[in-house]
């Protein structure tokens, strides 16, 4: 059996003195989609945070791909380069579609071949608006540019912060289309962070709940919708949580 490519041991996380996060174990599968829900302010994005090495744990250690991430201690950039996130809101350069895609190669040290940005762009549907300004894009055309702009890294690991609030149907459809063949085809692990409780079900090979900076379960998502052991969980999917 793999190896997971995440595991956390005793990992916290305090801002100005107050502990927001809190997790005394957690394994995520490699190759897995990994469903997060939760309330607002629950600690949701700051786990996100973590698991991209934006931020070292204030306690604890993160082993990626079996490598330790802590307060005193990070991966290789190389292997930090495989991991990536998509956020709510996207952060697009004021310039063409392709030159936003082109820049994530850049940064890593990649060559922007013209033909994996094209095969990026073609999969999310903008070829036509290859030399367009990203910034005169709809929300969810301007979000599957930072979609597209992930993808053209071959990423190991694909960290998603709510990539479909408030987009309409369609792109919310597409969206979710591209994730779940990145996933099943190139294998990508996919954490993906979400609001929409059916979301997570649709896409999600388990899922969890956090509450307060804790997990409050973990399990595969057949039982965490449909028989889950925490009456919170139950709660929180039912639409019975007020929050």
């Amino acid at each position: 059996m793999n190896a997971p490519v995440y595991t956390l041991q005793n990992v916290a996380k305090d801002y100005a003195g107050r502990r927001v996060l809190e997790i005394p174990s957690l394994e995520i599968e490699r190759g897995e989609v990994f469903g997060l829900v939760g309330p607002s302010g629950a600690g949701k994005s700051t786990l996100l945070r973590l698991l991209n090495f934006l931020e070292p744990p204030s306690e604890g250690t993160i082993h990626y791909r079996q490598v330790p991430f802590s307060a005193d201690q990070e991966p290789p950039l190389q292997m930090r380069r495989k991991v990536t996130t998509v956020f709510q809101r996207p952060m697009l350069l004021n310039r063409s579609v392709r030159a936003n895609i082109a820049f994530g190669l850049r940064l890593r040290g990649q060559r922007d071949e013209r033909k994996d940005i094209e095969r990026v762009l073609e999969r999310v549907g903008l070829f036509e608006f290859a030399d367009e300004g990203a910034r005169t894009l709809s929300g969810g055309e301007a979000q599957r540019v930072a979609l597209a702009r992930a993808m053209v890294i071959d990423p190991d690991v694909l960290l998603l912060d709510e990539p479909t609030a408030n987009l309409d149907p369609y792109n919310v459809g597409l969206i979710e289309e591209i994730i779940t063949e990145l996933n099943r085809e190139q294998s990508v692990t996919v954490v993906l962070v979400t609001h929409n409780v059916f979301q997570a079900r649709r896409l999600a090979h388990r899922a969890a709940l956090m509450l307060e900076g804790s997990l409050i379960e973990v399990s595969g998502v057949d039982q965490f919708f449909n028989q889950a052991r925490d009456p919170r969980t139950a709660a929180f999917v039912e639409g019975r949580m007020v929050y």
